[in-house]
């Protein structure tokens, strides 16, 4: 049987066996396999796929990518998604791992413009699923396309060296927010 997902197909039931301790990561799996990510970087990243590798390029970067989103900070943490192979399916090993970065690195700039390019289709097939809910659909003119940048203060409890207060008196992080949203056509 040949596999062309780069995530095993798991069912999510209310049943309270098999507990995965990272079933956040089945979501960000799931997206992986309906925007074709997944395909896309194996297909782009092929040619730093040596001839007998086991693992594929663009299953390492996309494993690499959710431990980041898990809470990982460093190219070992893919051991996260090695600890639930019936979610993650098989993850490349540690010295795996940094042997395929290495190779992408040695012509970094044509490795890059690679992944681009299958970002670029996953996103055109995320835009083409999402049809008239797409954030640029109908957008002309007439309909602009308002992206809404907005911040909020996350609180931090702890004191900081040299940090000042904010304006409300509290301290922490700034992120920023865009919200892209079309204007909506005003009738009549």
């Amino acid at each position: 049987m040949k596999i062309t997902a780069l995530y095993p197909s798991v069912r999510v039931d209310a049943a309270g066996r098999g507990i995965v301790s990272h079933a956040g990561g089945l979501m960000m799996t799931e997206t992986v396999r309906a925007s074709g990510l997944g395909q896309a970087l194996s297909a782009a990243l092929a040619p730093w796929r040596p001839g007998r590798a086991v693992h594929d390029p663009g299953k390492v970067l996309c494993d690499l990518a959710l431990s980041l989103a898990l809470g990982g900070d460093c190219l070992a943490n893919v051991s996260l998604l090695r600890a639930e192979p019936a979610v993650f399916g098989r993850v490349a090993s540690d010295p795996t791992v940094s042997r395929t970065v290495d190779r992408l690195a040695v012509d970094v700039e044509k490795a890059l413009k690679a992944v681009d390019a299958a970002r670029a289709l996953a996103r055109a097939r995320v835009w083409e699923l999402a049809g008239r809910h797409a954030p640029h659909a109908e957008v002309c003119a007439e309909n602009p396309l308002v992206v809404d940048l907005d911040a909020t203060l996350v609180t931090a409890h702890s004191e900081k060296e040299k940090a000042d207060r904010t304006w409300k008196k509290g301290s922490g992080f700034h992120p920023l927010w865009a919200f892209a949203e079309p204007r909506q056509r005003r009738v009549g």
